[in-house]
């Protein structure tokens, strides 16, 4: 049975990733592409990877396929443009496509990680925690490296607002501190202005001819 689940999902998965590069309509391929990552987060549960599979639909399903909607739905993309670059491109595509084919199967093949390199894990308990152990793992053995790559990530975030907020002499900028503080009596000033008799002036206008 485990065999005949993982065979559907893996088809489901391969053709929702074949009509992701080849319909033509971007808002389809945005839904194809999330078929494919429902597919690939079964496949990882069936290999006792629940906390991967979860993040696979967490984070790209919920987070990054809506910004993908997103955007595909603002701009206005030119189907007659992709279509013309579709046919166009495929001879080449194809070949790209069956390179890195050869490459990942020379990686990681069953010379590499197969039965004889590798025995078969065993099977866990029903009460066993993926998350726990992944996290027993990670602040143990890997903490110095979990710690250098939060580290990492900090300064990345720490460099992308310094350079998004660059200060330029000429730009106004508001205070908002001193909008919080400012008093009723800061806002409205009460000028007396003497009054003055109108005087009548006549102007003579010269029309040109």
């Amino acid at each position: 049975m485990e065999t005949i689940v993982f065979y559907v999902f893996s088809t489901f998965m391969i053709l929702s990733a074949l009509m992701v590069i080849t319909v033509h309509n971007p808002v389809r391929a945005a839904f194809f592409l999330v078929l494919t990552f429902f597919a690939s987060a079964a496949v990882w549960l069936l290999l006792e990877a629940e906390f991967l599979a979860i993040i696979l639909i967490i984070v790209y399903v919920g987070a990054v396929m809506v910004l993908f909607l997103f955007v595909v739905m603002m701009l206005d993309v030119n189907l007659a443009e992709l279509k013309k670059g579709f046919v166009k491109n495929l001879p080449l595509a194809i070949i790209v496509a069956l390179a890195m084919f050869a490459m990942i199967f020379m990686v990681v093949g069953g010379e590499q990680f197969g039965i004889q390199k590798f025995a078969v894990p065993e099977r866990h308990a029903a009460d066993y925690s993926n998350v726990s152990a992944l996290g027993q793992v990670l602040y143990t053995e890997y903490v110095y490296s979990f710690e250098i790559a939060a580290v990492i990530l900090l300064v990345g975030i720490v460099a992308a607002i310094s350079l998004t907020l660059r200060r330029r002499p000429n730009t106004r900028h508001q205070k908002v501190e001193d909008q919080v503080a400012v008093k009723s009596a800061d806002r409205l000033r009460v000028v007396k202005v003497e009054t003055q008799p109108r005087k009548h002036t006549i102007a003579n206008a010269e029309v040109e001819k």
